[in-house]
């Protein structure tokens, strides 16, 4: 059985009881098996065995009790709480009313206790003394070299740069447009009087109450802004640049999280990607070289020099099939040549080169050495040359076309297009010169 404290002195504040709805008290019994939600019992259904659905009396269980010391073996866990509670409801100092509303201790009693053990503890003096110095720390030591004392750039209004820095004035250290900036208007109108009504006068609060909030998120967006040194925007772009292609669009995929993080927390996390990405690179061009037979760095530069020169060798061929594709419009070609005279001289190219993706008749396919040529008539190649078809896909395509004309006595040009999945075009093309020849017949 394991004690477990429950820090609530209600007993309303506890699920009642599974097997009576009874409220529990203390101690009860928590099934270790069952949950969540957690099932609870009192003693009395716990000593006649109670069983419900899933829970069976055999189960394992804990004895559920604040009954133990924690701090003062004269004090229990409850007690503890009470005390807490009754200073937070009374106040500090107020010991005859925290006595009262314990009710099991004295004043004398409540208020050495809480000197003793909640004050004048070393142990929690040291805990919060280093919690202190940690976040000490943690703020001098800024990701980004900006700090307070630094004096930002100092811009004339509306200009360009004033813009990226969102308005900020250096000389009064605040924004000339503050984040929410009519978030006041909302209690130029209200005036507290003694007449108002319990409802106007808790309406009023809560205009109050959201004004604070919205005042809050003014004062965390400037300690974002002033944490990650977001106010020298160029200063801050500069420090960007130092990363590859891929790590800066992380840095900006990533930007938006900076406001969970902290400063230092951030930047870590981005210089480990970017590490990740170094390795990444350098473990794939480790593997390239392996695949290569390649066992020193010796032999690696000079794998690395012949594959520079096969990239260049093969950009040559790329922009010669480039031409190739250009040689039949003689002014096509014109405006390539003049186009790539200009970027060798390194000016820009003027003479726009016409898009490939324009209308064009294809050159007619080279039926040389494709197999099932020699099955094929004159008409059938000079169709097969004209369509771009090769002919053993001509050929299939005819078989299926005469044999579903002859299962149906006819065949029409929406049959054959379901019948053979390739470009209408070519279909209607395939079907016309069936038909013209002999080999089918309309439906």
């Amino acid at each position: 059985m394991e004690r477990l404290a429950s820090f609530s002195n209600d007993p309303f504040d506890k699920p009642p009881c599974r097997g009576c709805s009874s409220y529990l008290s203390e101690p009860y019994v928590k099934c270790a098996e069952c949950g969540p939600p957690p099932f609870l019992l009192c003693l009395q259904c716990f000593t006649r065995g109670f069983e419900y659905k899933k829970h069976q009396s055999d189960h394992t269980y804990e004895i559920m009790t604040s009954d133990f010391p924690v701090l003062d073996p004269n004090w229990t866990a409850q007690e503890e709480m009470s005390l807490l509670e009754a200073v937070m409801d009374c106040g500090f100092g107020n010991w005859q009313d925290v006595a009262n509303q314990m009710c099991t201790k004295s004043k004398e009693e409540c208020e050495k206790h809480y000197m003793k053990h909640f004050i004048n503890n070393p142990l929690f003096a040291s805990t919060l003394l280093n919690l202190k110095q940690a976040e000490e720390v943690q703020h001098q030591e800024t990701a980004i070299p900006f700090h307070p004392a630094d004096d930002p750039p100092r811009p004339t209004f509306d200009s360009l740069l004033s813009r990226d820095m969102a308005g900020y004035m250096p000389a009064r250290a605040d924004f000339v447009e503050e984040f929410d900036n009519y978030a006041e208007w909302d209690l130029r109108d209200i005036d507290f009087v003694e007449d108002d009504s319990d409802i106007l006068h808790a309406l009023k609060i809560a205009v109050v109450d959201i004004y604070h909030s919205r005042l809050k998120e003014r004062q965390r967006r400037k300690k974002i802004i002033r944490d990650h040194g977001l106010i020298n925007l160029r200063k801050f772009q500069i420090l960007e640049r130092r990363y590859p292609k891929e790590v800066q669009d992380l840095y900006e995929t990533m930007r938006r999280f900076a406001r969970i993080l902290g400063p230092v927390e951030h930047d870590k996390f981005i210089e480990s990607h970017a590490l990740e990405f170094e390795l990444r690179r350098e473990i794939k061009r480790l593997q390239e070289y392996r695949a290569a037979g390649i066992t020193n760095f010796c032999s690696a530069r000079t794998y690395d020099h012949l594959k520079k020169s096969r990239d260049e060798e093969r950009l040559k061929r790329t922009m010669l099939s480039e031409v190739l594709q250009y040689i039949q419009d003689s002014s096509a070609c014109q405006q390539w040549l003049s186009r790539q005279a200009d970027i060798d001289s390194g000016l820009t190219p003027t003479v726009p080169v016409p898009s490939t993706t324009g209308r064009r008749s294809a050159p007619p396919l080279n039926l040389t050495g494709l197999p099932g040529t020699e099955k094929l008539n004159e008409k059938e190649k000079e169709l097969c040359q004209m369509v771009r078809l090769v002919p053993g896909a001509y050929l299939e395509y005819k078989a299926a076309l005469v044999n579903e004309c002859n299962k149906q006595g006819g065949l029409r040009l929406a049959q054959a297009r379901a019948l053979i999945k390739i470009d209408v075009n070519k279909t209607r093309k395939i079907y016309d010169f069936l038909i013209r020849e002999g080999y089918i017949t309309k439906a």
